[in-house]
């Protein structure tokens, strides 16, 4: 089993598609190579998805 990586300091970054207030979004962490952390930036302690990198790759190509 993997251990999921420290999000504590984590940077996150908002969708470009969120509102201009900021919520409503979805938002993804940097700096973790090959894994890809996702939250709602309406709920910032609340849980987040740790997903791997290919993953997060297949998942946006399939939504756009």
């Amino acid at each position: 089993m993997t251990q999921s990586p420290d999000l504590s300091t984590a940077p996150w970054r908002s969708s470009s598609y969120s509102n201009t207030n900021g919520g409503e979004c979805v938002q993804v962490g940097d700096d973790f190579p090959g894994l890809v952390p996702v939250r709602d930036s309406k709920n910032p302690t609340g849980p987040t998805l740790v997903l791997r990198a290919a993953a997060w790759s297949a998942f946006v190509s399939s939504v756009k």
